[in-house]
């Protein structure tokens, strides 16, 4: 589980949401790169398979399942 602060959701929506409308990714506010650099460091914190020598393949398998849960 992810915990946000109220300002650090409403800037990571606001950024996501800018993202899903122009469908590119561009950083408009420092406020958003820290966040962004907040969030990484906590999930290198929670995500130990980072340091797996098959990180290439844990990736490919969880991108290929979010796909098949989305409906896509």
């Amino acid at each position: 589980m992810l915990e946000l602060s109220k300002p650090e959701a409403i800037v990571l929506i606001q950024f996501l949401m800018r993202y899903r409308d122009r469908e590119r990714l561009a950083v408009e506010h420092d406020a958003e790169e820290q966040l962004l650099w907040d969030l990484c460091a906590v999930l290198e914190q929670k995500v130990p398979e980072l340091l797996d020598p098959r990180w290439g393949e844990l990736l490919e398998t969880s991108r290929a399942a979010i796909l098949d849960d989305s409906g896509l």
